[in-house]
This record gives structure tokens, sequence and C-alpha cells, in this order.
């Protein structure tokens, strides 16, 4: 059972579910529980049976799964205001958890027991449309990512990576080639490679543990080739 404080953060970080005054919200605070998960801690894994959906109040949580090479690749990571949907259809569907995550921030979860979960699909229709909307909007994420493991050249990728992480020209981005090659499915050697052609032709500028954007505009030119 929820604590009115505990509640009411839950209620605040997801203010589409509606919770206060709502039947869902009773269900809610009698129903749910509350764990706190420090980052580099994994909170499921491949084969896992999925016991509970965690509803994320704070932090991040990122899901990826691991190659016949060993190698990793990011499906999606979820954050405040958002749920595991591999989560979720693995209890609809009744299979094993399909893929691992870990904690990469210190976080905050709301758990909903998996039998509770089914029930409130039934009863709820705030609880439906949430979920439902939650599956959609990463379908069409995983289709992105399948389409440029797929179709799309590396390092073109790797641009677009360091694109992504939203630092100025010339501000460092704190990541190293084993966790660009993490999150993109690659090795380290083909990452450090791609980095040192970047290097070479003045996109970005190399450090221990970071990367800066040398010339943002020709890297964001380099990704539309």
């Amino acid at each position: 059972m929820l604590e009115p404080r505990d509640y009411g953060r839950v209620a605040d970080a997801f203010p589409s579910l509606k919770l206060p005054g709502s039947e869902l919200g009773a269900d809610f605070v009698r129903k749910a529980s509350l764990i706190r998960v420090p980052a580099g801690r994994d909170l499921m894994a491949t084969g896992d049976r999925a016991e509970a959906i965690p509803l994320l109040i704070s932090g991040q949580i990122r899901v990826y799964t691991l190659g016949e090479s060993g190698r990793e690749i990011t499906l999606y990571r979820f954050s405040r205001g958002e749920c595991c949907v591999l989560t979720a259809d693995s209890i609809i569907g009744r299979r094993l958890f399909p893929a691992n995550a870990q904690v990469e921030e210190d976080s905050e979860l709301a758990l909903v027991p998996d039998a509770v979960f089914a029930d409130w699909l039934a009863r709820h229709a705030g609880w439906r449309e949430f979920v439902f909307q939650a599956m959609a909007r990463r379908l069409g994420s995983l289709l992105t990512t399948l389409e440029d493991v797929a179709f799309r050249r590396m390092d073109l990728r790797v641009a677009a990576l360091l694109l992504g992480r939203g630092a100025d020209a010339g501000d460092p981005i704190a990541i190293t080639h084993q966790e660009i090659a993490n999150e993109l499915g690659s090795s380290r050697e083909v990452i450090s490679r791609i980095l040192e052609d970047f290097r070479a032709r003045g996109l970005v500028r190399l450090a221990r543990g970071a990367i800066v954007i040398a010339d943002r505009r020709r890297l964001e030119a380099a990704t539309r080739v």
C-alpha cells in the first residue's frame, strides 16, 4: 500500500493516468508498491519471468539485448512517466522477458504486480489507454532501430548518436568508444576506426572518456550522405 506522499509522486509522474479521485487511483494505492534501485543494477535479465510492470517515477533505465557474439545493442530507454513496454508485452503474452534492463541512473519505480496489471487492463479504460499508447510509441522507435541496424551505415549512426546527445560544438560528450559500440551493436574496434576518421576530418576531437564535436554543421552533413 502506498503512503500519501509516495502516491503523490506517482500521480505527478503519470498525469495521463488521472489518478487522484479515480477508481484507478484508489486501486493504485492498494495494489502498487515502490522500490528504489541504484545505478548499475540489473532490473531484469533475459529469461526472467515478468512478475510486475515497472513505472518510472525518476531515473533512467536502459533495455538492451545481446547478440550471439556477445555484443550489446540498445533497444530503448525509459524514464520518468514511462513504463517498460517489453515487460507489459511479456505479461500480456505470458512470455519470459526477452532482453535485459539495466538501471543507468538512481531510480524510483512503482511496481504493479502482473495479475493486477492484467486485471486493470480489463477494468480501467485509462490504464488500457496508457499501456497501449506506450506500446504503440515504443513499437515505432523499435522499428527505427531495426531499420538503422539493417540498412544504415555505421558511420552515419555514430554521427547521429553524437548529435543526438545535444552537445553544442566544443562541449564534451561523456561517452567511451565501448559505450557507443554497446549502444549501436558494434565492436569497439569498429567504433574507434570511425571516430579516428571523424577526428582526421576535423569533425570531432577525442579525449579520454569523452568526445567533442568540433564542427557540428559538417557532422550533420555527414549524416545525410
